[in-house]
């Protein structure tokens, strides 16, 4: 499965440009003050939360990177139809409504999280330093071993800092009583780190070596955040990126023992599999190391697995469930030269037929759907029960 030359210099192309979209700085929300219209069974809020904390990426970002300037209000994310199911305009959430954090906050009976980037904003209940596009490893580990990071250098050390001294501001001493009900959500993070090897040339074989590593950066994460108070912890794993429109046009092949029964890349998906074995046994030393905290692991694996194969019981378009609703061309309605956020790539009609967003992401009700399976694994991790 060879990354074409002519696939990864146009992605490369279209990354590092951060697309030829013009900035419209006032079209996103500068707060994000529409209610809560979701309502799930609450089951988080048994755990009784008072404040989220989110590290991550695009997976989390609730309008982190299109704060940062020069580049971010240009991103694809920062441009409709990014937004448009739930909140009509463009948040900086790189779907068209909202994210698996949105949910679980809203399952926790929490208002949204803020972006930390946004200065004006409320940070009574948590607050979210995921960025679209960062990664575990700080972006000069990365570059020595010939990876470019693509999109921010707002890599999770970054986050880190942020964080602490955000922490600074509100308790000058007993930081532990304060987060004592609070939920961290460590990730997911690391998915970048291998996007950007893999679309630049390296071999699976190569990126496999790198693992070790980024997993050791986040548990080395996970354990500042204890050491600074932290009591209930998150830590989710990658999802399966050999069912991903992007990988599936990038990693395209005649080969039919390359997919599984679902029409996924089988080698990608054991690539993902094997993160998160790696991951979950630093977990498990982290229990080990700190048995007074709680830390649960996020199955975004199989959270995004079982939705996938349910698709159509759950109302998805089976036909559809590995296309994106928001492109242009090919099997897979994906095209690096022309992705979604440009005004000329069309979104679908009924993006809750549809699986994936824009070929990378999901859409606002896939999220949905993976976040009631986290929320009911997460309260059972807990034991957060009546």
């Amino acid at each position: 499965m060879a990354l074409t030359p002519r696939f990864f210099l146009l992605l490369l192309l279209i990354i590092t440009t951060l697309s030829p979209l013009q900035a419209r700085p006032s079209t996103f929300h500068s707060r994000h003050a529409r209610p809560n219209t979701f309502h799930p069974h609450h089951t988080l809020k048994h755990c009784n939360f008072d404040k989220i904390y989110q590290l991550g990426d695009s997976i989390s970002d609730t309008g982190n990177l299109i704060r940062e300037n020069p580049f971010g209000p240009a991103t694809p994310c920062a441009q409709l139809p990014y937004g448009k199911t739930f909140f009509k305009n463009v948040t900086g959430r790189c779907s068209d409504g909202l994210l698996m954090i949105d949910y679980i906050a809203t399952a926790a009976g929490l208002p949204f999280l803020n972006p930390y980037k946004n200065n004006a904003s409320d940070f009574s209940h948590g607050a979210n330093f995921a960025v679209v596009g960062s990664t575990a490893q700080p972006v000069h580990v990365l570059a020595e071993k010939n990876i470019s990071s693509l999109v921010t250098a707002s890599s999770l050390n970054v986050q880190l800092e942020w964080m602490f001294t955000h922490f600074n501001s509100i308790c000058e001493i007993d930081c532990a009583e304060k987060f004592k009900h609070s939920l961290f959500m460590v990730g997911e993070i690391g998915g970048n780190d291998y996007n950007y090897a893999l679309f630049q040339g390296k071999s699976i074989e190569e990126v496999e070596t790198m693992v070790p590593d980024i997993v050791q950066t986040i548990k080395d994460a996970a354990q500042r955040v204890i050491q600074k108070g932290a009591v209930r912890l998150v830590i989710p794993g990658n999802f399966p990126i050999g069912c991903q429109p992007i990988y599936l046009t990038g990693f395209e092949t005649n080969n039919s023992e390359a997919y599984d029964g679902y029409h996924c890349l089988k080698r990608l998906n054991s690539f993902s599999k094997y993160h998160n074995t790696h991951l979950q046994q630093a977990i498990r030393e982290l229990r080990q190391e700190n048995p007074n905290v709680a830390i649960a692991y996020g199955d975004y694996y199989h959270a995004f697995h079982w939705v996938f194969r349910n698709a159509q019981y759950l109302g998805f378009d089976i036909e559809s469930r590995q296309k994106a609703c928001c492109g242009n061309g090919g099997n897979y309605n994906f095209n690096v030269v022309r992705m979604c956020g440009d005004p000329q790539v069309p979104a679908c009609a009924n993006p809750d037929r549809y699986f994936s967003w824009d070929g990378i992401h999901l859409t606002h009700k896939a999220y949905k759907m993976m976040a009631q399976y986290l929320i009911s694994d997460i309260s059972r991790q807990f034991q957060c029960f009546v």
